[in-house]
């Protein structure tokens, strides 16, 4: 039998599950947002958000019609071995290992200095703290993953709405103004900013995709995606909405700059100092459980390619000789690699903040922007083999070309403005470093896959098409019985 994950153990809401705590909704609302108005002074950030949801959504159509039908753990790796060729597979599948790596150890860091804020202690202790908890849950089940997502989550949701409540029911200008759906407000110098923030807050919604050979019903994969994209955009277009009624729509950016204000902790206590104490402690939560979600992600990657032996067949190594309920030679791996990076970043003495979050989270999210372009271009080249006998037009073709012009832009906004995110001084060269780093890292994988190509022309055969058949790996109802 073939070794493989365990199938039928995700039901379409854990999928959606695993997208949206990954994005961390309480990270956005208590960072994203108040960092892009401070800023960018963007007031149409409401509507910036609406518009880069929509654009993204765009893109995850090709890249879940694609994972759907390939059924494989390392999603972009597959998408682009089927559909642009193999090198181009190995090429995002190391992309996606960097990518989804910088953004989970990048939450270290933003764990520890909020913990050393509001306790006190050295950043990396509770980081160091944290790695211990997301590795011991890494290396469980699944389903227990979802579970405490799914706990974490509702608390966020919960959060968001009670914020919602509080500030439009008290709007700063005594009636509630609707400035930041303008369009005329997207016509201003900090634009650019405010829609490479609005990339970042998306990131995470793919999660799914990488989980599909575990989910109940391929087909819940495209829906918990996409409708993932469009649920987290809506709030948070609702909650930027909220934070310039709350404070006035004219004078956000300046409020938000200001650390005494509070944002947004200052408008849920208007109902109750409880609220503002809850969302601290739900805030803390919401990033352990980001951190597992892309932990998972990660891990899966690494087993898939381990197990078609383009990383070493050691990492695809398990408890089980036919069913893994958890992968965990990509697990332990992500550890490692965090445990490594934490620890360099500790010892340099470099701000947490400023440097291990800010700079690891806007390459995570640069990464995985142009793995969904180049999914999307993968769906429209893919073979019919590929795309099933049911192929529409519109997620094979339309969607994803209109994905990739929308997707082009939103690229190039983010590359030449990841200043605004980096915090660095303009005209400074060091934001395309990252670029740098991005397309060093496919070209690596580029030359590692033509040298499977010559020296292990078996193994380069097999890029992305090593996924078990449907019935080699018994399903979790049989393995119980």
């Amino acid at each position: 039998m073939q070794v493989g994950l365990a199938r039928r153990t995700l039901t379409p809401f854990g999928l959606w599950v695993f997208g949206a705590a990954a994005s961390a909704p309480m990270v956005v609302l208590t960072g994203g947002i108040v960092a892009t108005y401070a800023t960018t002074k963007v007031t149409a950030l409401p509507l910036t958000f609406v518009l880069v949801a929509g654009t993204v959504a765009m893109l995850a159509v090709g890249y879940a019609a694609m994972a759907r039908q390939l059924g494989h753990p390392a999603a972009y790796y597959a998408i682009l071995a089927n559909g642009l060729g193999r090198s181009w597979g190995v090429a995002a599948g190391m992309v996606a290992l960097v990518a989804y790596n910088a953004i989970q150890i990048s939450l270290y860091g933003l764990l520890g200095a909020t913990l050393a804020t509001q306790l006190g202690g050295t950043w990396w202790a509770w980081a160091g703290f944290a790695l211990v908890v997301v590795g011991v849950l890494g290396v469980r089940a699944i389903m227990l993953s979802t579970r405490v997502l799914a706990v974490v989550l509702a608390m966020s949701l919960l959060i968001v709405a009670v914020f919602v409540i509080a500030g439009l029911g008290r709007p700063a200008d005594g009636e509630v103004s609707w400035a930041g759906f303008h369009a005329s407000g997207l016509a201003v110098s900090g634009i650019g900013g405010a829609v490479a923030f609005g990339v970042a807050g998306l990131t995470g919604f793919d999660a799914p995709g990488s989980l599909v050979e575990e989910a109940v019903d391929r087909r819940s994969v495209g829906r918990a995606t996409i409708g993932g994209v469009l649920v987290l955009g809506g709030v948070y277009a609702v909650a930027a909405f909220t934070m310039g009624v709350a404070v006035g729509p004219g004078v956000v950016g300046e409020v938000a700059a200001d650390p005494a204000s509070g944002l947004p902790f200052s408008v849920l206590a208007r109902l109750g100092g409880w609220w503002s104490a809850l969302a601290s402690v739900v805030l803390i939560f919401a990033i352990v459980t980001s951190m597992l979600a892309f932990h998972s992600v990660f891990a899966r990657y690494v087993f898939a390619m381990a197990r078609e032996r383009v990383l070493p067949a050691g990492l695809a190594r398990t408890g089980s000789a036919t069913r893994v309920r958890s992968p965990r030679g990509g697990s332990l791996t992500q550890t490692v690699l965090a445990v490594v990076v934490v620890g360099f970043f500790a010892l340099s003495g470099a701000d947490p903040m400023a440097v291990l979050f800010t700079w690891l989270s806007t390459l995570g999210a640069m990464g995985l922007l142009c793995l969904l372009l180049a999914a999307s271009v993968a769906a429209m080249t893919a073979p019919a083999s590929v795309r099933g006998p049911q192929a529409g037009a519109w997620e094979w073709r339309l969607a994803p070309a209109l994905g990739v012009l929308g997707g082009s832009v939103l690229l190039a906004l983010m590359v030449g403005n990841a200043g605004s995110l980096l915090g660095v001084a303009p005209g400074s060269l060091k934001p395309f470093l990252l670029p740098l780093i991005l397309l060093a890292t496919a070209v690596a994988g580029g030359v590692w896959a033509g040298h499977l190509r010559q020296a292990r022309p078996e193994v380069f055969a097999g890029i992305g098409r090593g996924t078990p058949k449907t019935h080699a790996v018994p399903d979790a109802i049989n393995v119980s019985i």
